[in-house]
């Protein structure tokens, strides 16, 4: 017999819990938190009540698995200033083009005036990839965008657009937009529509909508934004990186081991863009899966990630841990990297899809740095 209502909610916290009536998708992905669809993210809201209750306007949260970015985003919408570590390059580029302070003007007149060009193409021959999974014209169209990038003071901006349309313009089902397996040439019946659809033949639309939308959610952002506050981004393996600052906190929502390969989801950014793959240094990659092997690795890399964060944190400062450990890893590694587990909050997820069946919770773990 499936559990009532009241006792699903009997014991998680209320005010860490939402439904889709009373947070709907549009708060959900507001301003920057839409610039890129990223699979895994937690949601603002709660990113914002923890802030709230854990640290004070003008602290330094430090976020060592950040992502696409949304503790620091929100951490300057807070008043505070963040620092953002991840390995995978893309990451670091989405979160960079979040949380840049811009000139509003400048930043205006480049994507309209770009927004002008696009449609141009290029005589440049497609890589084996992008002749795979795009269809001729939407290969032209965007390796002609590319090509317009390096003409402008806000070349990382245009390059998020880049990728956002690519994502859409790919030769695959609209319902199987994150990770396709295979091309698809033929029309297919559209489970999404509910009715026949056929693959995208063209990007230029996307660029042309993803360009005015980037500008907008941008210029949204920085009405919001504490201009006193800023953030920090680094491109490295938090197990070894050397922290430049001085810590209040860390707030922040690790991998789930075996669950989503990081860099595989923005593969098509990455060839694009010819960033630098670093999918070996994720944390359990070693041994991929959730095999005994791979959750020690898994803990392993957690552990290393504590402990080398642990020095850069000033002494009774809060680490959150925002997971759903239903393997029960978390109380062993943070005994492992010499932290007191202070309270377990527990909160439901809304799954927001009806392809997902079953209910879906995870912790916030509070510990101290002693």
């Amino acid at each position: 017999m499936a559990p009532t209502q009241d006792a699903l909610y009997a014991d998680i916290d209320l005010a860490l819990s939402w439904s889709e009536r009373d947070l709907p998708e549009r708060e959900r992905t507001r301003h920057v938190h839409r610039l890129h669809p990223y699979l895994g993210k937690f949601i603002p809201q709660l990113v914002e009540v923890l802030l709230s209750r854990y640290f004070r306007p003008g602290q330094h949260v430090l976020d060592p698995f950040a992502g696409s970015g949304t503790t620091l985003v929100q951490a300057l919408e807070s008043g505070l200033d963040a620092t953002g570590v991840d390995v995978a390059a893309f990451n670091c580029l989405l979160i960079d083009v979040k949380t840049r302070a811009y000139n509003p003007f400048v930043l205006e007149q480049e994507l309209r005036a770009v927004h002008a060009r696009i449609g141009e193409t290029t005589r440049e021959r497609p890589s084996a990839y992008v002749r795979r999974w795009f269809a001729p014209e939407a290969a032209r169209e965007l390796l002609g965008f590319r090509a317009l990038v390096e003409d402008f003071e806000h070349a990382d901006v245009l390059r998020v657009v880049l990728t956002r349309a690519a994502r859409s313009a790919r030769r695959t089902t609209h319902f199987d937009l994150d990770f396709p397996r295979e091309p698809r040439l033929d029309p297919y019946w559209c489970h999404k529509h509910r009715r026949e659809c056929r693959p995208v033949e063209t990007a230029s639309q996307f660029l042309r909508r993803y360009t005015l939308d980037t500008l907008a959610r941008l210029k949204a952002f920085a009405r919001v934004r504490a201009r006193s506050r800023s953030a920090t981004v680094i491109h490295g393996d938090i197990r070894k990186e050397k922290l430049p600052g001085r810590y209040d906190g860390v707030l922040t929502s690790p991998p789930y081991p075996g669950l989503i390969d990081y860099h595989e989801q923005h593969r098509y950014a990455y060839e694009l863009l010819r960033l630098d793959d670093r999918r070996e240094l994720e944390v359990g990659a070693a041994a991929a899966g959730t095999s005994r092997a791979a959750l020690a690795d898994y803990a392993d890399g957690i552990v290393a990630t504590l402990l080398n964060a642990r020095p850069a944190l000033r002494k009774g400062a809060p680490i959150l841990i925002v997971v759903n450990d239903r393997r029960n890893l978390y109380p062993e590694i943070l005994e492992r990297a010499g932290l007191r587990l202070e309270e377990r909050l527990r909160r439901h997820v809304n799954r927001r899809t009806g392809r997902r069946a079953g209910e879906f919770f995870e912790d916030v773990l509070v510990s101290r740095v002693l």
